[in-house]
């Protein structure tokens, strides 16, 4: 068995593809209508999906925004380096919610971004993840 992807819904695709493609570097695997069923899909991720986990953008025709609820957590990315990786995302546009810096109560070195559906995204240092 093996991890295959994560389902997030989004209120509007372009701008996710953006975001997940210009601002955190991953590509555009494959996008698909469907409208019968009136959706759109659209992976993403940094390989091809016979050797890495991708993350499955849904759009459901007409609806632009989703209430995240409570049980949400994040995902997390692990990168070279969590302060150079925030420069990078913020002049590219992104919002950092958690700057980079020590964990607390931990020694991995971590930042949050968040997407434009209000997502969170951890960004690990490869050293250590607490």
């Amino acid at each position: 068995m093996r991890l295959l992807h994560t389902m997030l819904r989004v209120g509007d695709m372009d701008k996710s593809i953006a975001f997940y493609t210009e601002v955190l570097g991953m590509t555009l695997l494959r996008r698909k209508d469907y409208p019968d069923g009136q959706f759109t899909l659209a992976f993403v991720g940094y390989g091809n999906e016979a050797e890495n986990s991708v993350i499955e953008l849904t759009y459901n025709w007409g609806v632009d925004k989703y209430e995240l609820g409570t049980g949400y957590g994040h995902i997390a990315l692990e990168v070279e380096d969590v302060y150079k990786a925030c420069e990078d995302i913020r002049a590219r546009g992104g919002k950092i919610t958690r700057e980079p810096g020590p964990m607390k109560h931990g020694s991995s070195i971590l930042a949050f971004v968040e997407d434009p559906d209000g997502y969170k995204i951890e960004l690990l240092s490869p050293e250590r993840k607490d």
